[in-house]
């Protein structure tokens, strides 16, 4: 067997047991959200049989606060037991549509037919959505995306089922809350506005698009989580030549679900019908000369600092379904270098 057989038979066993590891503590974390479920049953189930609800409710979390510590360690503090009784409270009214997790039918499910597919970390951030077609959505989202504690905050922090909501009929955003996002078609990964505080660029000064350039290319994870599913950087400042004169695209990425380029120009001042015309410059010149036969029309988004749907509008065909414009919502003031 050669050096190079035996890396890869190496690489074999070691993905083998890491993905063993992953998925025990996937099922792990599944399991004590089960059990933490359950606790918050028992402990309102006990709380009815006290004549003063209230007071007796905070005596049984206090007594069963101390014993569980004594017997079972750290974990069980009265505001943890807190979580739980509320997890009860806010789960056993809800339901979610199997359609959502097809490959998860095994689970156990609880006494109301409730099953659930993230961590305790997750379920913490999602008891606190009052609105349960929004806590559905970000809950499918989580899932499916892999997100994690952090992740979901950030998405749920940035407003992300608003921003798409904002876009959609009532039919569509009801999809929302039952499928989660659905990747058919360009508008479905347009965002107005994007999200780009991860930048970390501070109010009052003064930076050029190229500036902008680096930050994104230096939170490139951040930036592909705002993008959405199915984004894979292709590369920066992209080059191509036509008539002997040079052209460059600022960030060009591909979507594996809609099977096209997706090409992106920051304008640091306000939008002008020239580089809505330049955007769809580029795209024509992906069309024709990049894609492959079999991939779809490639999609260009402006990023600019302020915009005038009526000239977005008029410069665009009525039935564009391939150049948009969209304003980042950041803590940054957009000015040019003199």
């Amino acid at each position: 067997m050669g050096n190079i057989q035996r890396e890869s038979f190496y690489q074999q066993f070691i993905e083998l047991f890491e993905n063993a590891k992953k998925n025990l503590s996937t099922a792990v974390n599944v399991t004590m959200v089960y059990s933490y479920y359950e606790a918050g049953r028992m402990i309102v189930e006990e709380e009815q049989h006290g004549k003063e609800r209230a007071e007796y409710g905070k005596y049984i979390l206090r007594e069963l606060s101390e014993r569980l510590t004594r017997v079972l360690g750290r974990g069980f503090s009265y505001d943890n037991l807190k979580l739980m009784r509320k997890f009860y409270l806010v789960y056993s009214k809800d339901s979610i549509g199997e359609t959502a997790f097809p490959q998860l039918e095994k689970l156990p499910v609880t006494k109301e037919g409730r099953k659930f597919y993230l961590g305790w970390s997750h379920y913490i951030i999602l008891m606190r959505i009052s609105d349960i077609d929004e806590r559905h959505f970000y809950e499918i989202e989580a899932y499916r995306n892999g997100w994690s504690k952090g992740e979901l905050a950030r998405q749920y922090g940035s407003s992300l089922y608003e921003r798409l909501a904002l876009s959609r009929n009532r039919e569509e955003v009801m999809r929302l809350a039952i499928e989660g996002q659905a990747i058919e078609n360009p508008k479905d990964i347009f965002k107005d506005p994007y999200v780009l505080e991860f930048t970390g660029l501070p109010e009052l000064v003064t930076y050029s698009e190229s500036e902008l350039e680096n930050k994104i290319i230096d939170n490139l994870q951040k930036f592909l989580l705002e993008l959405g599913r199915g984004f894979t950087f292709v590369g920066r400042q992209v080059r191509f030549t036509f008539e002997e004169e040079h052209f460059r695209v600022d960030l060009v990425f591909y979507n594996r679900l809609l099977r096209c380029f997706v090409l992106f120009d920051l304008k640091i001042g306000q939008l002008k019908h020239q580089d809505i015309g330049q955007m769809q410059m580029y795209a024509n010149y992906y069309d024709r000369k990049v894609k492959l036969g079999d991939e779809n029309p490639t999609v260009g988004i402006i990023i600019c600092k302020d915009k005038k749907d009526a000239i977005v509008e008029m410069t665009l065909p009525k039935d564009n379904n391939q150049i948009f414009a969209s304003k980042p919502t950041c803590p940054l003031a957009w000015h040019r270098h003199e």
